[in-house]
């Protein structure tokens, strides 16, 4: 994969607890964008474990070890 020309930021980490149904992602310049698991129905259906199986791909995507799906640092943007 490659970084996206017009992304200048990256994601750090992605964090499920302390949240009820809320996804938080961590991004490089220190913002923290919190969605609603709604919003992404596949990880939603993932189980509290599965969903800690997160990767994060060239700094501006992730996915998770029983998904085939590939979220970018856009998506989020786009959501908040």
């Amino acid at each position: 994969m490659c970084k996206m020309k017009d992304v200048n930021v990256g994601i750090k980490k992605l964090d499920f607890t302390g949240r009820r149904g809320k996804m938080a992602v961590y991004l490089t310049d220190g913002r923290e964008i919190i969605v609603p698991l709604s919003f992404f129905p596949d990880i939603k259906r993932l189980s509290l474990k599965e969903r800690e199986e997160w990767m994060i791909l060239d700094d501006q995507f992730f996915t998770f070890g029983h998904l085939s799906k590939i979220y970018s640092v856009k998506d989020l943007m786009m959501l908040s």
